[in-house]
């Protein structure tokens, strides 16, 4: 049982959920840190016009310095009622002149006259933000800038930027809500052509394997072909092994009828010489069955071979000499000169060893039955990047006529002996399974040889 998994749609939602979350918790990272910068430019625009408003009051005799800080210097600020506000004013010669003698924020004197300066500090414990302001005064008794230090506390500024984070994560959680629900939306419009698929499957019988026949867009166009494809293939298969079980029942059918009557006249024989006749037709009506079995059995073999076995290297030469000692038995007292004609070294090739022995078994049997009378020759050679494996006798051959018949399964040559049709047909099924073929020669002078070409390469042609 397949194991189920979750579904495609639930992860795509999940995956596109999971960039949104991050997307937005970087903007909510952004937008925090925009409203405290919105903040501390608001609120350090007070900060500098209250400063410049104290520095304006700054004034000089000659001889002393006063400075009278206005009430609507500190009014704005004031409106914060939990923030506190420090201030000071030192002259040229850093003596304080009002405020908070404590106030601990550093003055730099060498960039007074550039303007405020904007800094962060901390007094009595507190996180303050600062501006140091510079007046000039040039009729003291040391001329120079006095210095103006004002400081607030960020208790509103911090307030402005929470009040300002959240709006703004409002509107990120809700614009993210939105977003999330159209691209499940969008994720299941896109997957709908999958639902199809589905849907036309689920609809097919057991024996509908035409093509889908759906439109598909391009993201899902390569699966729509390599089902259209599978399941051609998986067609002809069944289309071939439907024609192999229908030819082999009515090729068994006929020898197994004709076996049954002979064994019915064999039980009412009464004559001695009849009966032994009989039993002599029915060995070798039985010893032709079996053969056609077999045959049968290593046609279906080689089918499935040319298929599914992997190729190894596999030496010719030694597989061809191996073939034909096996076969010598076959003649049996007839008079048939055996001959090998080819290297003694191995000559290899990619190959399934099975699937060409038997090919090169059946081709040495049809020569012996209807062929060979008194020579059968197996040759082994090279042409053209190629490699030969050829069987000859010398009886009449096969008529040019029948050549192209002869490679269908079941069909044999006209002329002859009886025959199941299966050699010629596994020999060249095999051949074409190497990327070969299989071919005819009427020699006048040597007889006739049927050939297997087969590549000599690495790997299938």
């Amino acid at each position: 049982m397949i194991p189920r998994t979750s579904s495609l749609f639930s992860r795509l939602v999940a995956v596109l959920a999971l960039v949104l979350a991050v997307g937005a918790g970087l903007l909510l990272a952004a937008a925090w840190a925009s409203a405290r910068l919105a903040a501390d430019e608001a609120y350090d625009r007070l900060l500098v016009g209250a400063a410049l408003q104290i520095a304006e009051s700054i004034a000089s005799d000659g001889r002393t310095i006063s400075v009278d800080p206005p009430f609507s210097a500190f009014e704005t600020l004031a409106l914060s009622p939990r923030d506190r506000i420090f201030y000071k004013v030192v002259d040229p010669a850093d003596r304080l002149l009002t405020g908070d003698a404590d106030l601990g924020i550093p003055v730099d004197r060498q960039h007074l006259g550039a303007g405020p300066i904007l800094l962060d500090g901390e007094h009595r414990g507190q996180a303050v933000r600062a501006v140091v302001a510079g007046r000039y005064v040039p009729d003291a008794t040391h001329a120079g800038f006095a210095a103006v230090v004002v400081a607030q506390t960020r208790e509103a500024r911090g307030q402005l930027t929470r009040a300002l984070t959240v709006k703004a994560s409002l509107m990120v959680l809700a614009m993210s809500a939105l977003a999330l629900g159209a691209v499940a939306v969008a994720v299941r419009a896109a997957l709908r052509p999958l639902g199809a698929i589905e849907g036309v499957l689920a609809a097919r019988g057991p024996n509908d394997l035409q093509p889908l026949g759906l439109a598909a867009p391009q993201e899902i166009h390569l699966l729509v072909a390599s089902i259209d494809h599978f399941m051609g293939r998986l067609s002809g298969h069944v289309g071939v092994m439907k024609r192999f079980i229908a030819d082999a029942a009515h090729q068994i059918r006929t020898p197994l009828t004709a076996l049954a009557a002979q064994l019915d006249l064999l039980s009412s024989e009464t004559d001695e010489g009849r009966r032994r006749d009989q039993l002599a037709r029915i060995r070798r009506r039985t010893a032709e069955l079996g053969h056609l079995t077999n045959q049968l059995l290593n046609h279906a073999m080689v089918i499935h071979r040319a298929r599914t076995a992997a190729f190894d290297p596999v030496d010719v030469a030694g597989l061809a000499r191996r073939t034909l000692i096996d076969a010598v038995q076959q003649a049996g007292s007839r008079p048939v000169d055996f001959g090998y004609e080819g290297p003694e070294e191995a000559v290899t090739i990619p190959a399934d060893a099975i699937a060409l022995r038997e090919a090169l078994a059946n081709l040495i049997h049809n020569a012996l039955k209807h062929g060979a009378r008194s020579r059968l020759t197996v040759r082994v050679g090279r042409e053209r990047g190629r490699v030969v494996l050829a069987v000859e006798d010398d009886g009449p051959g096969i008529p040019a006529s029948d050549w192209a018949r002869v490679r269908q399964p079941f069909q044999a040559a006209t002329g002859g002996t009886v025959g199941s049709g299966l050699g010629l047909s596994i020999a060249a099924e095999v051949a074409a399974a190497h990327g070969g073929e299989m071919r005819f020669e009427t020699h006048s002078e040597k007889g006739f040889c049927v050939i297997l070409s087969l590549p000599d390469g690495e790997g299938r042609a």
